[in-house]
């Protein structure tokens, strides 16, 4: 899908732009290594790369199981408005309904649709969207919550955490369900 030669041209020519030279010993292999690079961070536009998601049927093996999963992890994108980098930790949790997936297609999702340019709103909406429609849970509910660069190391240059939610189904009117999941993530 990607065109590594073209994304090596145009590490060379903003390597110029900002005052280095390509050529220099140390920057030798860059654009060819910045060109590696923006493929597999931005592998969220590349849809063979899109995880395969088993789902298993709820209810299997005699066990039926309806209260909230819960998955938490690390995460990694890159702000759409400056292409500084965005990272932080996220809370994933779906009470069942037929069906369960693995905790690490969960991960992987979360990766994919991080692998893109965006805002952090956006960027839970997608994964929600998607999880929603594949699981076909009771509810789903997703915490981001995430140090941006863009707000660090430029403009304000202030510390500080964005904490955003998306919900859905039973998450979205049960404010029990709600409370015990913001209860077992602490926050």
């Amino acid at each position: 899908m990607y065109n590594q030669k073209k994304l090596k041209e145009i590490a060379e020519e903003l390597l110029k732009e900002i005052g280095e030279d390509p050529n220099r010993i140390g920057l030798k292999d860059t654009p060819k290594r910045m060109a590696k690079m923006w493929t597999e961070i931005f592998k969220g536009y590349d849809i063979t790369q899109l995880p395969i998601i088993t789902v298993f049927p709820n209810n299997n093996d005699g066990i039926s199981y309806n209260q909230i999963i819960l998955d938490e992890g690390m995460f990694v994108s890159y702000c759409e408005h400056h292409m500084a980098i965005f990272k932080g930790k996220y809370y994933f949790g779906y009470i069942p309904d037929k069906y369960l997936i693995g905790l690490s297609k969960i991960a992987r999702i979360i990766d994919y649709f991080s692998s893109r340019l965006q805002v952090q709103e956006r960027l839970g909406e997608n994964i929600v969207s998607f999880m929603y429609q594949k699981l076909k849970p009771k509810g789903i509910i997703l915490v981001l919550k995430a140090n941006h660069s863009c707000k660090e190391t430029r403009g304000i240059k202030k510390e500080g955490k964005m904490t955003t939610s998306i919900v859905k189904g039973i998450f979205e009117n049960d404010t029990g369900a709600r409370e015990e999941f913001f209860n077992m993530i602490k926050l």
